[in-house]
């Protein structure tokens, strides 16, 4: 793939980060991406030598992705940032042969987010399991799913899932396969790595309780679209609960008729 191709994705990135920033889920230097581009680096990208090879404090080596190229944003960068000048607060990695370190090789020595290791066994999940085309990981720190996560009943199975489906129609169409729960890890860890891949089994969106969310799509833009939809589900339950009342909600057999109608599954 051309060059030009590159260029697009990184602007996508850039135009994400932003989002993330005037949404005021990126505060300071919180949240992080990935993406996948091996699918557009040339090949002066994929001559280089690295700038920089790095270990990864891994158990078992990440095999499906070994040689892929990603985009990863830099550790303590702001997404504001990320927005103005992508590869200024980020960078190129390529997975080692060994699937247990990366070579940074573009544009300077940027140490990737401290999520890295999340973000590539997600990756690595993700291709392991024949998802190819899920090229993307969004984390960030959505105000009002947060809030919610701080409700121990909305951490019980599938409760969240229901309540934010039943808000808008279009969240039961756009997050098909609702949102998964992680009970509070420690950022940064195999731990927390681990329990979101188990929800990811499941859904393409996982919660970290009184963290943040994370989301996993086709391209970046997909990851945010699905965040967004669910946040606004939260803006209207908690805005209806401000007002000084619980929302009605859409019925369960109007969402199976949506299930029905955009043969969702």
């Amino acid at each position: 793939m051309p060059c030009s191709e590159l260029y697009y994705q990184v602007c996508a990135i850039a135009e994400v980060a932003g989002f993330l920033w005037q949404r005021g889920w990126a505060e300071r230097n919180g949240g992080n991406i990935s993406v996948c581009v091996t699918d557009c680096i040339s090949s002066s990208y994929k001559d280089r030598n690295p700038l920089k090879t790095v270990a990864l404090p891994l158990t078992h080596p990440l095999t499906t992705i070994i040689g892929e190229y990603y985009y990863v944003t830099g550790t303590n960068r702001r997404m504001r940032d990320v927005a103005v000048n992508p590869m200024g607060n980020g960078a190129i990695i390529r997975v080692c042969k060994d699937g247990k370190s990366y070579d940074i090789i573009a544009d300077e020595v940027i140490m990737p987010t401290s999520e890295l290791v999340s973000h590539l066994e997600m990756h690595d999940f993700e291709q392991s399991n024949g998802r190819k085309q899920i090229k993307a990981v969004c984390h960030t720190h959505p105000t009002q799913l947060v809030a919610l996560s701080h409700n121990p009943e909305m951490l019980k199975p599938d409760v969240m899932t229901r309540l934010l489906w039943s808000m808008i129609p279009e969240t039961r169409v756009i997050v098909p396969h609702g949102i998964g729960i992680v009970p509070y890890r420690q950022p940064g860890t195999i731990e927390l790595a681990a329990a979101t891949i188990e929800q990811l089994a499941g859904h393409d969106v996982v919660l970290w309780e009184k963290h943040g969310c994370l989301a996993v799509g086709e391209d970046i833009l997909e990851t945010f679209d699905a965040i967004d939809t669910l946040a606004k589900s939260a803006d209207i339950y908690l805005d209806c609960c401000t007002a000084g009342f619980k929302p009605q909600g859409i019925a369960p057999d109007m969402l199976e008729g949506l299930v029905e109608l955009f043969h969702l599954n």
